[in-house]
């Protein structure tokens, strides 16, 4: 039988988690009961709050004592982080059930997140909805929106539990045939106006042996990527779309982080790198679009997504950032530049076409980028030109061989 993990504060949400422990032993699941709250559970856990604290050598009578919220979170946080993998590595259990308000959403995802792709992982929260990145970082959890909170078992309760509880039930008992392939991986991250580029480089790298993931760059594909490097499961690294720079400088909703770039530099993975797509800031809907870029050039990519171009300024500045990650690299990595664009609507006669801005991208990076580090390569071609696809895709190969 499989065992699901239940973690959650047991002293505040003692009838919630009992009826969900209850349906899952009905549907013929183990339970590991976990309580990560500070007060006397109102059902005795498998797992008591004492053993969370004590993974990072606090004592739960030095946080009652405290009596500070903020404290007693961050420290549960830190052992749920803690107790959590090792739990899994001990074999105690196959997936991960959690219920909460935004205290418990924090502390049981994070524990969630320090878990292996793959391993089945439900929060149902009051958060589950607007930006989840902070619950969910580069993990696969799957969030359910609780509608109402959870407080109680009601109409509305009861019906979004049960779908979580069906949902981890069908991923802990029907288990997909693990795909085998002994391919070595390479990253590749792609956006809409790269796909063309992208996906020429995937067929040829498939031709050659190796296996492709492609890697969305909305904020959350180019942190998974990392994530995945730094994991130690990527072979060589296919950069061509560095554009969450961009809303990392100018302040858009995709950004990746300060460290985007960081993983194949620090861990010697061979990577090229490109400029995809690092024309364009992103924003939300049409009315998102702060106030002071209202008069810049904004393009409706959909409904949901408006796109601003770049500056020349704020391209030295993406430049710049780029040029410093790559200059930490302990392997190999070369740099491309398409001469000819950086996007399908970065063309002639596109509305984002700009010489002059992506000629100040270009000159940052040559100008910066260590010649120790990485090699610059410069192709009279767009980025969505089969030739200097391949061309990428064949310099990864060859960095890779090295």
């Amino acid at each position: 039988m499989k065992t699901v993990a239940i973690i959650g504060t047991f002293d505040t949400k003692g009838e919630e988690f009992a009826y969900v422990k209850a349906r899952f032993e009905e549907l013929g699941i183990n339970t590991l009961t976990i309580h990560c709250g500070v007060f006397d559970p109102q059902t005795m856990p498998d797992v008591p709050n004492t053993e969370v604290a004590a993974a990072v050598d606090i004592e739960m009578s030095t946080i009652v004592e405290k009596k500070d919220r903020a404290f007693a979170t961050e420290t549960m946080t830190r052992g749920v982080e803690k107790l959590l993998p090792t739990l899994y590595a001990n074999g105690r259990f196959d997936g991960v059930f959690s219920m909460g308000g935004s205290g418990g959403t924090t502390i049981a995802t994070a524990g969630m997140r320090k878990l292996p792709i793959g391993v089945p992982k439900v929060m149902v929260s009051t958060m589950a909805s607007g930006d989840t990145s902070p619950y969910i970082g580069a993990s696969d959890i799957a969030m359910f929106p609780s509608i109402v909170d959870v407080a109680g078992i009601n109409s509305f309760s009861a019906t979004i539990f049960n779908n979580a509880i069906a949902a981890m039930t069908g991923m802990l008992e029907h288990v997909a045939p693990k795909h085998e392939d002994n391919k070595p991986l390479v990253a590749a991250t792609m956006f809409g106006v790269t796909t063309p580029a992208v996906q020429k480089a995937q067929a040829y790298l498939e031709s050659k042996g190796f296996e492709v993931l492609v890697f969305h760059a909305t904020g959350t594909g180019g942190k998974c990527m990392e994530a995945l490097v730094n994991g130690g499961f990527i072979k060589g690294v296919l950069d061509l779309t560095t554009t969450e720079w961009c809303d990392e400088v100018v302040g858009g909703v995709l950004a990746a982080g300060p460290d985007r770039c960081s993983a194949a530099a620090l861990n010697g993975v061979p990577a090229v790198v490109s400029v995809g797509a690092d024309d364009m800031v992103n924003f939300g809907p049409w009315e998102t679009v702060p106030e002071q870029y209202k008069s810049r050039n904004l393009y409706k990519h959909n409904p949901t997504v408006t796109l601003m171009r770049t500056t020349a300024e704020e391209n030295e500045q993406v430049g710049h950032a780029i040029a410093e990650k790559v200059n930490m690299s302990i392997g190999p990595c070369a740099v491309m530049l398409p001469l000819k664009g950086v996007s399908m609507i970065d063309a002639e006669g596109q509305p984002f076409y700009g010489p002059e801005e992506d000629a100040a991208l270009f000159k940052t990076l040559k100008d910066e980028i260590d010649p120790a580090k990485a090699e610059v390569i410069e192709m009279d071609a767009h980025v969505n030109d089969d030739e200097f696809a391949i061309a990428a895709a064949q310099k990864l190969i060859d960095l890779m061989k090295k």
